[in-house]
């Protein structure tokens, strides 16, 4: 598989089936100036920060992996589908392509289109973040919501997958505005001292992986997120592989 490939949606036919019998790949349809409404995906089909936080590189793939796993599901009630292709990371230029990214979600906003970016390593957070607050008047009061074993509040030199929301934190402090992030699933034994010491100076509201994992703990969790839903204007969902068990996603 080569991260640069263009993606061609195609799968199962029933054609001897009756009724409706339409899957995602009979839908989707390339997104240009006049793809209003419904979902578009866009792909960030980039390494360059897993590399740089001294990862397993790969994630490059994720894009066409799964836009493969998409195909054959069947279509049930979703709403327009659009793809706007993927952004590609050249000669290590990761500030490059996480601006590109911004512009292409961006751009989905603009025709009233939700965007789900498809990773790539988290640092397209950053690149994805960027593009909301280009499009988005209230994202003054934006609610960041991650599901990850991870807080990715690194301090580095240069941007990587692990940066990605102390660098939406530094945005925020640089123009007053206030930031809202909860991580739910962060694993104790994923993070430093010094992470868990960060999350807690910039006001970050975490659930453990373990407070999780039983009725009363999940309950917790959604009445205070549905009591930060209620104040927000508008939400950032993301979601890292790695916050699931092993089992379920062994790629990492």
């Amino acid at each position: 598989m080569n991260p640069n490939q263009t993606f061609e949606w195609r799968g199962r036919d029933d054609a001897e089936e009756t009724g409706v019998s339409t899957r995602w790949h009979h839908r989707v349809r390339p997104a240009d100036a006049n793809s209003q409404g419904g979902v578009t995906l866009i792909g960030f089909g980039v390494d360059e920060g897993v590399r740089r936080n001294a990862g397993r590189t790969g994630a490059a793939l994720g894009p066409l992996a799964l836009r493969g796993a998409l195909a054959n599901l069947p279509v049930l009630g979703e709403p327009a589908l659009w793809d706007a292709g993927d952004v590609a990371c050249a000669d290590g230029a990761l500030e490059t392509a996480q601006a590109q990214l911004g512009e292409r979600v961006a751009e989905a906003l603009a025709r009233g289109s939700l965007p789900l970016v498809l990773g790539g390593g988290h640092e397209m957070a950053w690149g994805t973040f960027q593009g909301i607050v280009q499009k988005r008047s209230d994202a003054g009061n934006l609610l960041v919501v991650n599901l990850d074993a991870h807080f990715d509040l690194r301090v580095a030199a240069r941007g990587n997958s692990g940066t990605p929301f102390r660098q939406m934190h530094d945005w925020c402090t640089e123009r007053g505005q206030a930031f809202h992030y909860r991580v739910f699933g962060i694993s104790r034994f994923a993070n430093t001292q010094a992470l868990f010491d960060r999350a807690h100076g910039m006001g970050v509201r975490y659930w453990l992986d373990d407070s999780l994992q039983d009725a009363n703990g999940l309950r917790d969790a959604q009445q205070a997120l549905a009591t930060d839903l209620a104040r927000s204007e508008a939400v950032y969902l993301t979601v890292c592989l790695d916050v699931l068990p092993g089992a379920q996603a062994p790629g990492v």
